[in-house]
């Protein structure tokens, strides 16, 4: 790697608790072994893998109060949803749909840390947290997992609220966010840029708030200076396993400039209403040249853009509880739906 010699010193990595350590050689060993150079995935051994990492559904409140259970939005492609909520609410509550990471390839929303998330998600932001399960590449390529996407807000919205909540339960339609990490949050961008473009003037009640990308996986032809830089330093990501999951998900032949994971050019496509944005931005993730730009773009199509910098920042770290910064993450979300919903209206029955 002549190039990355050329960035000077290699980084030390931030400190880690031992355990996080251990998750994290234990999760990319994993992705190591069912990935294929040929970019195809050894489904064989990822469903062991799979229902080894995988938690169900469970009706009974955890100790924070939250709850969770599946529904199906289209059985024939194998999209469903795991929700989390609490058992019952006074106000109506802000939605909150999630896309996992993956690299579009794997995992879905019974994996462990994702199932985690999405609890602290319900309970540290206040929010009924919809976790989409997407079809996943290379069997299903561009633009399956955007199709995915964009279908689940429309099931929501069809559904006038999120299906088996029941009455206990009041959802506010009106203040959605869109929320993952990775992939999932390069899903995030792309599905809201479609409904803003598609459908939001067609939409019953489900309205875009604001989303909150966490360190989406974009990128391009080129090598930025943090992916070198960081590259072999780096947990989780790295140029190998970039390179796999692009050639999983485009269109054969794509190049790595294709649109869906080049968004941070000029021409970048933007529809307009774009909500506002936050965006997460980590220190120590090799992406983080990519995801800047991008809300530079952002900012230039006038976006409103928020940008919350975690400098000891791993790729992912927010999914690891015991990192003293992933509890501020969730903080910034919380004040983030906040800001940007719209107010519940006031009941008026005496």
């Amino acid at each position: 790697m002549e190039a990355a010699a050329g960035q000077g010193e290699r980084p030390t990595p931030p400190p880690l608790p031992l355990g996080v350590r251990l998750q994290l050689a234990g999760l990319t060993a994993a992705i190591d072994a069912v990935e294929r150079s040929d970019g195809t995935v050894n489904r064989c051994l990822y469903s062991v893998i799979d229902r080894l990492l995988s938690a169900r559904a469970n009706p009974r409140p955890d100790g924070s109060g939250v709850r969770s259970y599946d529904f199906t939005i289209d059985a024939s492609r194998g999209i469903w949803a795991r929700v989390f909520a609490p058992v019952s609410s006074a106000v109506p509550l802000p939605v909150v749909v999630y896309y996992h990471g993956g690299g579009f390839a794997l995992f879905s929303p019974a994996i462990g840390p994702f199932n985690g998330v999405c609890r602290r998600l319900c309970s540290d932001v206040g929010a009924v947290v919809v976790s989409v399960n997407y079809r996943l590449a290379p069997e299903h390529r561009y633009p399956a997992a955007y199709d995915d996407g964009v279908d689940a807000l429309r099931f929501i919205d069809d559904a006038g609220g999120v299906p088996g909540l029941g009455d206990g339960v009041p959802v506010d339609l009106a203040s959605c966010f869109l929320t993952g990490e990775s992939a999932g949050a390069n899903i995030v961008h792309h599905v809201a840029s479609r409904w803003a473009a598609e459908h939001l003037h067609a939409a019953k009640s489900l309205r875009l708030a604001g989303i909150i990308p966490v360190q989406p996986y974009f990128g391009g032809e080129e090598r930025t200076e943090s992916e070198l830089r960081l590259e072999g330093v780096a947990p989780v990501v790295n140029l190998e396993r970039s390179d796999f999951s692009w050639k999983a998900f485009l269109p054969v032949g794509a190049t790595r400039d294709h649109p869906a994971a080049h968004v941070t050019d000029e021409n970048a496509e933007l529809a307009e209403d774009f909500p506002p944005t936050l965006l997460v931005v980590g220190g120590f993730d090799p992406l983080q040249d990519w995801q800047r730009r991008y809300a530079d773009v952002l900012r230039r199509k006038g976006v409103k853009v928020q940008v919350a910098e975690y400098p000891d920042g791993f790729h992912g770290f927010y999914g690891f509880p015991a990192v003293a910064d992933a509890g501020k993450v969730f903080q910034e979300m919380k004040a983030f739906v906040e800001s940007n919903r719209v107010a519940p209206v006031k009941s008026t029955a005496r």
